[in-house]
C-alpha cells in the first residue's frame, strides 16, 4: 500500500472499523470522519473525527480539509458512511426516502466533492464507494434503501467518467454483512453465507491498492456465499 493517506467514513461502524485496522496493518495512514464521537487518541498515522454530518455540505468540507492539512496529502477515500431502513412502500413515511437518499447518496457525493481537489495532486488517487447487491433488483420493503444505493451506483459511474485518467472511482457491492446489528435483526439465517466485514476491507483495499490502477467504474459483486 506504500503509506497512503485515506479516509474512511462512517470509521465507527462494523465494516469501517475493519477498513481502517487493516489499512493501518497493511502500513497506510487514516483519517477515520464519522457522526458519533470517536475516542481514539490520535497517533501519527491515524486520526478520527468526531460528529461531523457529512450530508451537509459544509461540515463534509471542513472535515476532508482537516484531513488533508493533518497529514499534508490525500491519496483516497472510502465512502462507507450510510444508513439501512426496511419498509414497503404503500405503509412506509416517504420522510425514508429522503432519509437514506441523505444517509447513503449524500454523504458520499459530499466526501467525494471535498475530497477531489485534494486527490488530483496525488499520483494514485482513488475514491471507493459501497454499494449494495440489493440495489440491483429491489425486493419487498427495500424500496427507499435500494434506490438510495442505486443512487451510489450512478454517483460512482458519473465520477469515475468525469475523472477518468486521474482519480479512479469504483464501488463494491456487498449482499448482507456479517455484523451484530444484522445477527441481531435476522437471527435465523445462514451467517456463514454472508460476507464479513473483514472479506469486504480486503476488496476496497485492493481497489486503493495500485494494483488496481487499471480499474474504474466498475461496480464489483462481494457476494459471499450468497
Amino acid at each position: 500500500m506504500d503509506g497512503k493517506v485515506i479516509v474512511v467514513t462512517g470509521a465507527l461502524g462494523a465494516l469501517g472499523k475493519v477498513v481502517a485496522e487493516v489499512a493501518l496493518a497493511r502500513g497506510d495512514r487514516v483519517a477515520g470522519v464519522d457522526y458519533g464521537t470517536s475516542q481514539i487518541a490520535a497517533t501519527p498515522d491515524r486520526i478520527e473525527f468526531g460528529g461531523v454530518d457529512l450530508s451537509d455540505a459544509a461540515q463534509a468540507q471542513k472535515a476532508i480539509d482537516a484531513v488533508a492539512s493533518h497529514f499534508g496529502r490525500l491519496d483516497a477515500l472510502v465512502n462507507i458512511a450510510g444508513g439501512f431502513a426496511y419498509e414497503t412502500v404503500a405503509e412506509g413515511d416517504p420522510k425514508t426516502w429522503h432519509r437514506m437518499y441523505a444517509l447513503n447518496v449524500l454523504t458520499a457525493l459530499n466526501a467525494s466533492r471535498s475530497a477531489i481537489p485534494h486527490l488530483t495532486a496525488s499520483a494514485s488517487a482513488r475514491i471507493v464507494n459501497v454499494g449494495a447487491m440489493g440495489a440491483l433488483q429491489a425486493g419487498s420493503g427495500m424500496g427507499a434503501y435500494a434506490a438510495s444505493k442505486a443512487g451510489v451506483h450512478r454517483l460512482t459511474e458519473a465520477l469515475a467518467a468525469e475523472w477518468k485518467g486521474k482519480i479512479t472511482v469504483n464501488a463494491v457491492l456487498p449482499s448482507t454483512i456479517d455484523t451484530p446489528a444484522n445477527r441481531a435483526s435476522m437471527p435465523k439465517a445462514d451467517f456463514g453465507k454472508w460476507v464479513t466485514p473483514q472479506e469486504l476491507a480486503d476488496v476496497i483495499l485492493f481497489l486503493v491498492s495500485d494494483a488496481a490502477s487499471a480499474v474504474t467504474g466498475a461496480l464489483l459483486p462481494v457476494s459471499g456465499r450468497v
